[in-house]
């Protein structure tokens, strides 16, 4: 059996960095980093992310708001919004939680940001800085991915990566990251043959696709690293029980929810991998401690401090 690789020990240890040097800038400059979130519509779990991320700032001493904006909010307003916001001498940092609304193109919204605020890391300018390996303001989760595994003394130098999922947030800046890291990287998706044979060659395998508990056993080599990005409610008692077998705290999750968190990777995989991400607690805490880090790295860089 293998070993739990838990991300909550070094987001804090993470966090903590980043409140004593906040608290350093208060007492030198009597200045903080500065966060916006802006929400559009209603969407309760972005709703949840963002009160996450704001609880974080409090705890940090990071200044920090939340904007929320209609559902029915049009492009050129919400662009012009984004741009006064960005000329605030007070914020360092603006995110745009996502998704957004159908009549809202993401990728369009975030270029709007500056890309010295942009810390979310999804503004073309810090994707081509990833890309060409230059220093910038990187994307939070992949990030945190990797600082899990450096922080284990996990080599990603002349390792096969097998990444499921090519998105922006994920799979693509990821794939870029460990490529700079002289990883040979294979990304995957919904319309690559024989996944199970092609993803059973990682060293290093990254589930980030959103399907619970997609990966079994059979895609994962035995002494893997497997990283499970997904977040994925589960309500079938029938089912909790066959992924996690007699479990008192999800039996309360059921209770007290009426669902229990499961990831995109069988839980049971541990048993034929060496570590694996346990969701809650693996990804999720690092994407909201270098969210913060981002934050005071663009507050670094526009203070020159």
């Amino acid at each position: 059996m293998g070993h739990w690789l838990e991300g909550t020990t070094l987001a804090n240890k993470i966090k903590e960095g980043v409140k004593e040097e906040v608290s350093c800038h208060l007492k030198e400059k009597n200045k903080v980093p500065g966060l916006v979130g802006i929400l559009v519509g209603e969407n309760k779990a972005s709703k949840i992310y963002l009160r996450t991320k704001k609880r974080a700032c409090d705890d940090l001493g990071i200044r920090s708001e939340i904007i929320n904006f209609p559902e029915d909010t049009e492009a050129s307003f919400l662009m012009s919004e984004i741009e006064r916001l960005g000329q605030r001498e007070d914020i360092d940092g603006i995110l745009v939680q996502l998704p957004l609304p159908p009549q809202l193109i993401s990728q369009e919204i975030i270029t709007a940001i500056p890309p010295e605020k942009d810390v979310d890391g999804l503004h073309p300018f810090n994707l081509g800085k990833l890309l060409m390996n230059q220093e910038g303001l990187r994307p939070c989760t992949p990030l945190g991915i990797m600082e899990l595994l450096k922080s284990k003394s996990i080599s990603i130098e002349g390792k096969r990566a097998v990444i499921v999922g090519r998105s922006l947030l994920v799979g693509k800046p990821l794939a870029a990251m460990m490529t700079n890291e002289n990883g040979t990287v294979t990304i995957c998706h919904t319309r690559t043959k024989d996944l199970s044979r092609v993803t059973a060659e990682a060293d290093i395998l990254v589930a980030a696709m959103g399907r619970g508990a997609f990966v079994t056993a059979e895609f994962v080599k035995p002494g893997a690293v497997v990283v499970d990005v997904g977040t994925n409610q589960l309500s079938d008692p029938a089912k909790v029980k066959e992924f996690f077998g007699k479990d008192e705290k999800r039996e309360k999750d059921l209770q007290d929810k009426g669902y229990t968190l499961i990831g995109d990777v069988d839980p049971r995989v541990i048993d034929k991998a060496e570590l694996l991400t346990p969701v809650p607690g693996g990804v999720g805490p690092l994407t909201v401690a270098m969210l913060m880090k981002n934050t005071l790295e663009a507050f670094r860089r526009r203070w020159k401090s």
